[in-house]
């Protein structure tokens, strides 16, 4: 982002609600890099509509190149994939699909942001990928990882991501927890040493629980910032962080702020922010940014700004019932007020730390509360 008195001094130009053509040069502005994972673009399915919700409309297709240009109509710079679009029932690469995406991305005027590796929607992992008991399993989950850092940097990704789904237990005593975490840090040095050999860097996703129903192996970002000290340790250098997905932290009831100063104080990168919201000490609903707690979500806005995060904020959203291009365009058009209302009181930075420096929260309410409310 670009941040300093010369675009704060612009602020007076999105006074009112920004929409439209201001949304632009809202993002232009203040150079914010605004994404949307490809997933967000197609249909969406759960247990109770496994067809998918928008499986009776013939117009919607879900493939990948009709995926890049709902983003692009949603008026977005930036798309994520996972690196099972680009391989086939065999985990080979497709390189026929690679240079179908390559093309759509030029055509469209979008930027490949992110690589997932996707080791949780087929069968073979649901008692684990890089983690599970059968050595044959985690042997075959690390190869394809690191074939998915190749194929991110075929696309042009600037990271890859990985978010262990399929690992960790659904009940007690079901698994040794520090064979897990070992297996776990071991497979993410591996994953490690091939992004930074690429010029890629690396960050883990954490998350409470869901799918499994007891943990995942790393339920939180702390939890992974630790993980991110002892990789970065053993690969000497700091090219592996976190990801941090703001749902993910509504879900154990963190201050989704207070984790980007952790990251800063300890030297951990945060390689990538999914934005979305959740309803809290809940479930991942993934549900449109900006339709929560949004005095807690300018917060995070406000540490990005504070602790100068220059990555991207990407959309990480199943509206199952919404038309995927508005909900993406709501996302978008919602997540830029709020930052608006966080770069206004970045623009009253002193003012805030002064009351801060005080400890009473009456004080600072009163810096921010004209702007929030």
């Amino acid at each position: 982002m670009k941040v300093d008195k010369n675009t704060l001094s612009q602020l007076s130009k999105f006074q009112e609600y920004i929409e439209g053509k201001k949304l632009d040069a809202f993002f232009e502005t203040y150079q914010i890099k605004f994404a949307a994972g490809h997933w967000c673009a197609g249909d969406f399915c759960d247990r109770f509509a496994p067809l998918g919700y928008n499986s009776n409309n013939p117009k919607l297709k879900s493939d990948i190149v009709s995926q890049i240009q709902r983003v692009a109509e949603a008026g977005i710079a930036g798309i994520e994939f996972h690196e099972a679009v680009f391989i086939d029932k065999n985990y080979r690469k497709n390189k026929k699909i690679i240079d179908e995406v390559k093309k759509a991305l030029k055509k469209y005027k979008i930027m490949p942001t992110n690589m997932n590796t996707n080791l949780f929607s087929d069968p073979k992992w649901k008692l684990g990928g890089i983690t599970n008991a059968n050595p044959a399993v985690r042997k075959d989950a690390l190869e394809i990882a690191l074939q998915g850092v190749e194929i991110a940097k075929e696309v042009g990704c600037i990271s890859v991501a990985l978010w262990p789904g399929s690992d960790g237990w659904d009940y007690n005593f079901q698994a040794n927890y520090g064979v897990l975490l070992d297996r776990f840090v071991q497979g993410c040095i591996e994953i490690n040493k091939k992004a930074k050999k690429l010029g890629l860097k690396f960050g883990v996703e954490a998350k409470l629980h869901e799918p499994r129903e007891g943990n995942m192996i790393i339920s939180t970002t702390p939890k992974a910032m630790l993980v991110a000290s002892c990789v970065n340790s053993a690969c000497e250098g700091k090219n592996m962080g976190v990801a941090i997905d703001y749902g993910h932290e509504q879900m154990y009831g963190n201050e989704p702020a207070d984790n980007l100063y952790t990251a800063k104080q300890f030297g951990i990168p945060v390689v990538n922010f999914h934005v979305n919201n959740a309803k809290l000490h809940s479930n991942d609903e993934d549900r449109v940014a900006g339709t929560g707690d949004n005095w807690r979500l300018a917060d995070f806005c406000y540490a990005a700004i504070d602790t100068g995060y220059q990555g991207w904020f990407g959309e990480d959203q199943f509206t199952y019932r919404m038309d995927p291009v508005k909900a993406m365009s709501l996302s978008r058009e919602l997540f830029a007020n709020v930052m608006k209302k966080a770069l206004m009181i970045y623009a009253r930075n002193d003012e805030l730390k002064k009351a801060q420096a005080t400890g009473d929260a009456g004080k600072t309410i009163d810096v921010v509360k004209r702007i929030l409310t």
